[in-house]
Order: C-alpha cells, then sequence, then structure tokens
C-alpha cells in the first residue's frame, strides 16, 4: 500500500505537467519517489466509468501475474476518497502513440514491430494458458500496449478482465464493455466471450501495426471494406505488401510480414471455432510451416461493422445503467 502523501509529493499534487493522459478509469501521472525510482500513478476519477468495481478488479489480477509482456503493477491507494494504482514507469507510453503517428511511426521500424507483435503473443499466451487464473483480457489494443525503454510490449489496464476457473471457457454478458474495433463479432452482437474474443483483438492489433492504420473508422477509396476486410482481399490476390505502413517499407522482411498478415487474418476470422488458440499462434509467427487459408473474416466491410456497433450500443444502453455485469459461465 501507497500512503496518499507519498503519491502528492512524488506527482507534484497531480500537477497537469506530470500528466500522460486519461481513460475511462481517471488520469494517469508520472511521479517520482524519494529513492528516485519513476512511477505512473493511475488515479480514479470521481465519475470514472469502470469505477470501483474495476479498481478492486484490476488489483486482484494484475497483482498475482508476472510476465515480462504485462505491466507491473508496484500497489495501490485506498485512502480518504482517494484510489489510486501504482505501475512501473515506461517512458515511452503507448504503442497507439507511434504507430498511428507519421512522425514517430518511423522510429518503430519492421523488426521493433514483429518484436512487439510476438511480445504481445506471449503475453496473451500466458493470461490464457499459463497463469494460474485463466484471464481473458477483453480490451486488447494499441492504447493498452505500452513499450519500455526498449520498446518492448507490455499488456497493461486489466480492468475488464475476467478469469475461469475450473471447466469454464466461454461466459455470456448482459452488458458488452470494450473497444470497438477491437471487439469480436459474436461478443459484440450477443455478449458472447471467451478467449478466442482475445484472439480476434489481436489480430486486429496485428493488421494496425503493419498498416500503421486503424481499424475503427478505416476508409477505403474504392470498396467499403473494413480494414480487415482490405488486408483479406490483399492477401487473396497475392497483393500483401501494399497492406504495409510506407514508413516502414525499406526496412521490412516480406516474409515475416506475409506470416504476420496470414496470421492475423485466421485470428479475425468470424466463427471463433475457426480461430486459433494464442498457443498455435506464437507457433506460427515462429515456424515456417504451412498455414490454413482464413476465410473471411468478422465484420468485413463498414456496413457490418456499423450494425454490430449499433447492437453494441443498444445492449450497453439496455443494461448498463447501474453498472452491474450479468454474466453466465458455460463449461466447456
Amino acid at each position: 500500500m501507497f500512503d496518499l502523501t507519498t503519491l502528492v509529493n512524488a506527482t507534484g499534487n497531480f500537477s497537469e505537467d506530470n500528466k500522460l493522459g486519461e481513460g475511462g478509469f481517471g488520469a494517469v501521472y508520472n511521479g517520482v519517489l524519494k529513492n528516485g525510482r519513476e512511477i505512473a500513478v493511475k488515479r480514479l476519477s470521481e465519475n470514472s466509468r469502470q469505477g470501483q468495481v474495476e479498481f478492486r478488479n484490476e488489483v486482484a489480477y494484475i497483482a498475482k501475474l508476472q510476465h515480462r509482456n504485462l505491466i507491473k503493477i508496484l500497489g495501490c491507494c485506498i485512502q480518504v476518497d482517494e484510489m489510486m494504482l501504482i505501475y512501473e514507469f515506461l517512458p515511452n507510453r503507448s504503442l497507439d502513440c507511434f504507430i498511428f503517428d507519421q512522425e514517430k511511426g518511423v522510429s518503430l521500424d519492421w523488426p521493433r514491430r514483429f518484436t512487439i507483435i510476438n511480445g504481445v503473443a506471449l503475453g496473451l499466451l500466458y493470461l490464457h494458458r499459463d497463469s494460474r487464473l485463466r484471464i481473458i483480457h477483453r480490451d486488447l489494443k494499441a492504447e493498452n500496449i505500452l513499450l519500455d525503454n526498449e520498446m518492448n510490449p507490455k499488456i497493461s489496464d486489466f480492468g475488464l478482465a475476467r478469469s475461469f476457473g475450473g471447466n469454464e471457457s466461454e461466459a455470456n454478458t448482459k452488458r458488452v464493455v470494450g473497444t470497438f474495433g477491437y471487439m469480436s463479432p459474436e461478443y459484440a452482437i450477443n455478449g458472447f466471450y471467451s478467449v478466442k474474443s482475445d484472439v480476434f483483438s489481436f489480430g486486429v492489433l496485428v493488421l494496425e501495426i503493419v498498416s500503421g492504420k486503424r481499424n475503427r473508422g478505416f476508409n477505403h477509396p474504392d470498396e467499403r471494406l473494413s480494414l480487415l476486410g482490405y488486408a483479406w482481399t490483399l492477401s487473396r490476390d497475392q497483393k500483401f505488401m501494399e497492406l504495409v505502413d510506407p514508413l516502414i517499407a525499406s526496412t521490412c522482411n516480406p516474409v515475416e510480414v506475409l506470416r504476420s498478415i496470414h496470421v492475423a487474418l485466421l485470428c479475425v476470422q468470424n466463427n471463433p471455432h475457426d480461430r486459433p488458440e494464442m498457443s498455435s499462434v506464437v507457433m506460427m509467427l515462429s515456424s515456417e510451416s504451412t498455414l490454413p487459408q482464413p476465410k473471411q473474416p468478422g465484420f468485413f466491410d463498414e456496413t457490418s461493422a456499423s450494425e454490430a456497433s449499433s447492437s453494441s450500443d443498444s445492449r450497453h444502453k439496455k443494461y448498463s445503467a447501474n453498472e452491474i455485469t450479468i454474466s453466465h459461465l458455460l463449461p466447456r
């Protein structure tokens, strides 16, 4: 536990100059402890969308997880009316700051991007299979991938995560939470989630890393395709290099790029049963074995994506008034 006075002093009384960003949970501040250690302090805001349930959720999960590709929590502070989480400080902030920025994107060449893809895959594999809690993240996106000094990725923000125990492997919720554009079709439309929901999000993330374009709001000049549909069409026509971010074209390894796109397309298939487990994803990324041909992805075009968004919005508005999540756990 951290003392409130310690955090007030470390952050300059939560000075705007030390503010790193703001999300659904609240603001995040950079701080320096008396021993010189830099920290990141996530401070729960009064009107937080995530609130106290997610605060405790994140503490419970991250405190029990240890992996080089997961953010490390140092402690928390629950004092007076304040609720805060304290993490290791990562100076390069989040992945979205680089891949969606024309200036910073150049510094993240293909070798670094491929390392990030593999690192996130290993982090997810740990959550799904190797951690004792067996966790589904439910909000994997570029903003939640933090980068350390050497640009190694660390998955962060476990406020929406859920764990499975015993024979549980799937669940259904009446309150759909997360970020549209990364949500799988079965989750966005029907509230159904499993490890394959994270696999879908991972596939979207890989296509964004390769292309430097966001899936959400992607605009194809000739056809009404989503980024997923565009990538699948290019792959089908053997034009996969057209997907690559021009900023990194000169540093690309075509074999690695092709394999990354191919694996990503397998991850974003419409039917969750067609998507690979993360253990297979890790192996496919590092091997030269023949891969199966991906079927047309979920949310292939703008129409299907916008319909799912409307469905997700209506479900959320209908069931989230009291911020209670109702889940039905299903056996394997």
